[in-house]
């Protein structure tokens, strides 16, 4: 029997999933993890890394598992670890943040941001987002059956013109989402511009969902902002963060986020139809690492940042790309034209057979057709979230591009 076309059609299409076919195709990630695993390459396209995590954050999970939390937690989560999050925000942020009323667990940083949205936004409602994007928020825009409006993040630095920004809002306007630090791009918003964003969401009414999910892995003595705490955003802000990035631990899929009482409820009430809840002995476990010393998250970030600087030298230096260097998370981008007359998603598809080594296209995180989509035409994204030994053989294999650039 056909499966006719309905929402699910929408949706995929919103995130970049119905080729120029019609028909319905793989994420961008998922087509380039198989194609990696089909050539036996170096897969540096997804932010899945492959380092261990703290020995801590481990002996926890199995002291949890051995102590019999291995059925349903609480649906809001976990007490011990709704504490945590509230005493995470005050010792890093100095937020004040109830843990009864205000913080919910979720099924990592994605449904947070899925429910988050399914919670605010009706059919007709706009949603404003910076592009390029990760790409569930198109796709649960569409789920909701809102409508997107984009603000294009320029080269070199990623910044928006605020005109255009003020223009994205309207009387339609339910919500922002804001991915600070960002991926793609790897561009930590200034206070000045995360500042201008709050004060379009309180001129539109508009919710904030502030994705924050690589909030301690800034590089350079860079200091992460929190939207909630900047003026007049603190009543309109749902914070989202999760263990996977910071502890290394993607596969858990633990997340957060705190909001004003009366939108954590109604949060809430989408999750419990979508997980319901989920990783019983992991949440105390995140509980104990959100109280982790000082020094295991600089030391998290400082090999992380050990490793931006070996891809990044690699790609500007020995095969003479145009970088540029990510400010915070897991992904440097660089532009390829020097390489190749492709575009990113043409040179990404040959990069396996090339090289042996797999990378994302940016305009797969853009709006096809748009003026983004064509500036982004020639980038190109690379996870360094992996072992110095896999990052060093990655290096040597792309050394091949070197006969290639003009």
């Amino acid at each position: 029997m056909a499966l006719t076309p309905g929402r699910w059609k929408r949706v995929a299409a919103a995130a970049g999933l119905v080729n120029d076919r019609g028909v319905l195709a793989p994420t961008i990630f998922a087509e380039m993890s198989a194609l990696a695993g089909r050539t036996n390459s170096i897969n540096l396209g997804q932010g899945a890394p492959d380092t261990d995590p703290p020995a801590e954050i481990l002996q926890a999970a199995h002291a949890a598992i051995d102590a019999g939390i291995n059925q349903y937690p609480p649906g809001q989560g976990n007490p011990e670890l709704l504490r945590a999050v509230s005493a995470h925000q005050k010792r890093f942020y100095d937020l004040d943040v109830d843990p009864e009323a205000e913080v919910l667990v979720t099924t990592g940083a994605t449904e947070g941001i899925a429910a988050s949205i399914l919670a605010l936004a009706s059919p007709g409602d706009e949603v404003v987002i910076f592009e390029p994007f990760y790409d569930e928020y198109p796709a649960c825009i569409e789920m909701a059956g809102a409508v997107r409006r984009t603000v294009p993040l320029s080269t070199p630095d990623f910044s928006f013109d605020p005109e255009v920004l003020a223009a994205a809002f309207s009387e339609k306007t339910v919500a922002v989402i804001i991915n600070n630090p960002h991926n793609p791009t790897g561009k930590v918003f200034t206070p000045a511009e995360l500042q201008l964003i709050v004060d379009a969401a309180n001129r539109a009414g508009a919710w904030i969902i502030s994705d924050e999910v690589y909030e301690h892995l800034l590089f350079d003595g860079r200091i992460h902002t929190p939207v909630a705490t900047l003026p007049g955003a603190r009543n309109r802000t749902i914070t989202i963060s999760s263990a996977g990035k910071t502890f290394s631990v993607t596969g858990w899929k633990i997340g957060w986020l705190h909001a004003p009482a009366e939108a954590r409820a109604a949060i809430q009430a989408i999750k419990q139809f979508l997980t319901y809840v989920s990783g019983a002995p992991f949440q105390p476990a995140v509980a104990r690492a959100l109280d982790f010393p000082q020094r295991i998250f600089d030391a998290e970030r400082d090999s992380l940042s050990a490793r931006r600087d070996l891809l990044t030298r690699v790609l500007r230096d020995d095969i003479g790309l145009e970088v540029y260097e990510p400010q915070a998370g897991y992904f440097v981008n660089a532009d390829v034209g020097a390489v190749t007359s492709d575009d990113a998603l043409t040179f990404c598809r040959a990069l396996p057979e090339l090289c042996g080594v797999v990378a994302v296209p940016v305009i797969a995180l853009c709006t096809p057709g748009s003026a983004q989509y064509e500036s982004m035409r020639t980038l190109v994204r690379f996870a360094f979230c992996k072992q110095v030994p896999v990052l060093e053989q990655a290096a040597a294999r792309l050394q091949k591009l070197r006969v290639l650039a003009h």
